[in-house]
This record gives C-alpha cells, sequence and structure tokens, in this order.
C-alpha cells in the first residue's frame, strides 16, 4: 500500500465527528479535483509503499476502536481488503473515505462517499489537458456508487461551492431510488474558517429545506489546514 501518514486526532467531518481516530492516508488518486486540500495525497502524490499487516501494526499501536482511511482514494489501494478483514479482527470500526468511483471488496462499518460534482474539474491551466478529461470521465462510476449505496451503511457528502451546485445535487439523488435524505450531506467548499462562515447560512438553509445534514469542518476551527488532522 502507499502510504503518506498514519496519525490520531478526531473525526470533523460527517456522523461521527467528534470522535477520536486513527487514520490511515493512503496515497494516489485518480481524480484531480481542483479543491482538493491533501494534493499531497493526489496532485502531488508522497508517501512510502508499507504492507498492509505494517500498516495494521502501526494502527494498533493505538487503542481507539475507530479507524479512518482516507485519501487520496484509498480504493485503489489492491491490499485495501486485506487490510479492512484484519482490523474487523481487531474489533475496530471502519470508515473509508472514497469518492465511490473504484470498486474494492471490502468489510467497512461506515462508507463516507463524496461524490464529486461538476465544480470539481480542474482547469486546462492548472494541470496537463489530458488530466481534465480524466477527471470528467472518472468523476462519476454510476454502477459503482449503486453497490456501495446498497451494501453498505453509507453518508454522502456533496463539497458545495456556490449555491447552483444544489440543483446538480438534486439532479444526482434522483438516479437513486433508495436514498436515506438523513445521509445527505452539504459541506462546504472551504481551506479557512473565514470561508466556511460565509457559506454556513445559506447552506443550513438548504438543508432545512430537503432535510439534509449541514456537514461543518470542524477540522479547520481546531486545527486550520494542516497535515495529521
Amino acid at each position: 500500500m502507499q502510504v503518506v501518514e498514519i496519525y490520531r486526532s478526531v473525526q470533523g467531518e460527517g456522523l461521527l465527528a467528534g470522535m477520536s481516530s486513527v487514520f490511515v492516508r493512503t496515497s494516489g488518486c485518480n481524480l484531480r479535483c481542483w479543491f482538493c486540500d491533501t494534493p499531497y495525497a493526489s496532485w502531488h502524490p508522497e508517501g512510502i509503499e508499507m504492507g498492509w499487516g505494517d500498516v495494521l501494526a502501526s494502527v494498533l499501536e493505538w487503542s481507539d476502536p475507530h479507524v479512518v482511511i482516507t485519501g487520496g482514494e484509498p480504493m485503489l489501494q489492491k491490499d485495501l481488503p486485506d487490510l479492512c478483514l484484519a482490523l474487523r479482527d481487531h474489533q475496530r470500526h471502519i470508515t473509508i473515505e472514497t469518492a465511490g468511483t473504484v470498486d474494492l471488496p471490502v468489510v467497512c462499518d461506515l462508507m463516507s462517499l463524496s461524490p464529486k460534482l461538476s465544480n470539481s474539474k480542474p482547469t486546462a491551466e492548472s494541470i496537463t489537458p489530458n488530466w481534465v478529461d480524466l477527471h470528467e470521465t472518472r468523476r462519476h462510476a454510476p454502477r459503482v456508487m449503486e453497490r456501495l449505496l446498497t451494501d453498505y451503511s453509507y453518508q454522502l457528502k456533496f463539497v458545495v461551492d456556490v449555491p447552483a451546485d444544489i440543483d446538480e445535487i438534486e439532479r444526482y439523488l434522483q438516479q437513486y431510488s433508495n436514498i436515506d435524505q438523513t445521509r445527505v450531506m452539504l459541506m462546504p467548499q472551504a481551506t479557512s474558517v473565514a470561508e466556511h462562515t460565509v457559506k454556513q447560512p445559506w447552506l443550513l438553509e438548504q438543508c432545512s429545506k430537503h432535510q439534509w445534514r449541514y456537514c461543518p469542518r470542524h477540522q479547520l476551527e481546531w486545527y486550520g489546514l494542516r497535515r495529521g488532522t
């Protein structure tokens, strides 16, 4: 497995916000979202090769029952199913953070799905043109998403940048027949507390209107935008 970092922190997003957890951040991503806040795991991937057993040993150095596997895109790691089975054997609660574009037969307690909207498209000036096309081709994989929604307990976190994104989210959800609306979350695209605060009021309004959840990014408030958090 390509791993950037393994660390202990507090989950800042989603249904388990506030939960002390061990994070495994894998390296490598099949997308290039312009707003990615972990470019060291995607745009400019760092990390080292680790056997899944070594990753497990590092995780077990802490006693926290919650483990979050994130990236980059962790579902690109072929050893992920082995790691997840071993974590389950050690009674760890497993969250996998994924864009829902790649499928692997993993065991998982919470599939944290973050579908990428058209607002994630990188500009041709920021990256080689072939990556712009690859991103657009890969960012939505309906069959993969259908299976993940069907087979796992999930949360759906949409990164929202502007009010017009709401219409696209509504169209996206209409593709699936059994979405639990209380597990749909709107998360502001923000890299600072100031940006977060500006977007919060209208996002709260939209969440109330659609019976969705507002998903603050507590880690920005707690730690700022830095690694290991």
